[in-house]
């Protein structure tokens, strides 16, 4: 089969796009016939060998993946031959990536494409919904009617974070560039702040007491100016760093008010809340939501291109390998 995999870690010139022998499946793996891969800069840090885990050679690179049930394990019986289907959690921790024409998924890391969803609109989207909605759910625990904070809403993960935020009633602030406040709003934003003013000027103008939850999805907040603007009992999510890689934060209002500051990456996620994320997920995406993201459509030879483009920082859109 056609791969694109690495016998190192390395720059994006390790990447060799040629074959590989179509893997062995187990009793509890389906073997899926992969139509289309997302890229994500996770993939560049599992490639260059800075986010260290286990990884057999030659790796096969690439994490988001959907396309069709060709084989099931013979304890598997929630899939299907035929069926389309997605993934968003391989390429990592001992398991091969998917950017191959055919991959061995555990059943347990894999779920069903809802009828009549895109699936190239539905691969690019799964790693920044699932992230989204795992932090609102399993970090924050979020609950109705309480206020989310979040920065740099008109990202990727922004963008996702707004929708399954509104989907849970919660009341949504975000901050962006004035000309995405139209956007955020029809996807489900509550006050559109703009990110070069200040933040508590804003809310105060809004007569906005404090926030039970933020999080700044673009690495450029200060960790204290959200601290700050917490309610008692209140949580702030970190889901990147600042380019410094610091923080400050004042520590007597800090534990006193009860705060909580929580990190998080989808790839410490449990098979748990992946799957909770997925059924959560397949349902907006069934009713037409978290679909809007601009998709760069390229070909597998072009795989260590995309790792290039997203290393540069170069390309706005979220980039899609086909086979």
């Amino acid at each position: 089969m056609k791969a694109a995999y690495i016998n190192k870690t390395g720059d994006s010139k390790e990447i060799i796009v040629g074959d590989l022998p179509t893997p062995s499946m187990n009793r509890d793996e389906v073997l899926v016939k992969v139509e289309a891969v997302s890229v994500n800069h996770v993939d560049t840090f599992v490639r260059a060998g800075s986010y260290k885990t286990k990884k057999t050679f030659p790796f096969v690179i690439g994490r988001d993946a959907v396309g069709t049930v060709v084989e099931v394990g013979s304890a598997v019986t929630n899939f299907s031959k035929g069926v389309s289907v997605w993934t968003n959690s391989m390429g990592y921790d001992g398991r091969q990536g998917v950017t191959s024409e055919y991959a061995v998924i555990p059943a347990d890391r894999l779920y069903h494409l809802p009828a009549g969803v895109d699936p190239i609109q539905a691969v690019a989207s799964v790693h920044s919904s699932a992230t989204a909605a795992i932090l609102i759910n399993d970090i924050f625990e979020a609950q109705p009617e309480k206020t989310i904070l979040i920065e740099g809403a008109a990202g990727h993960v922004g963008k996702k974070l707004v929708q399954i935020a509104h989907t849970m009633n919660l009341r949504v602030i975000t901050t962006s560039n004035e000309r995405d406040f139209g956007t955020l709003d029809a996807l489900g934003s509550d006050y559109q702040l703009d990110y070069k003013k200040s933040l508590h000027k804003q809310l105060e103008k809004h007569a906005i007491d404090g926030v039970d939850y933020a999080v700044d999805t673009s690495g450029r907040v200060e960790l204290e100016d959200n601290l700050d603007a917490l309610n008692q009992g209140g949580i702030v999510g970190v889901i990147t760093a600042p380019k410094d890689n610091k923080f400050t934060l004042s520590v007597r209002q800090f534990y006193t008010q009860a705060k909580r500051i929580e990190g998080f990456v989808i790839s410490h996620a449990t098979t748990e809340q992946l799957l909770n994320a997925a059924k959560l997920l397949n349902q907006r995406m069934a009713d037409g939501f978290l679909l809007e993201d601009p998709v760069l459509t390229k070909k597998i030879d072009d795989a260590a291109w995309a790792h290039r483009q997203l290393e540069k920082n170069v390309v706005k859109e979220r980039v899609v390998l086909t086979m």
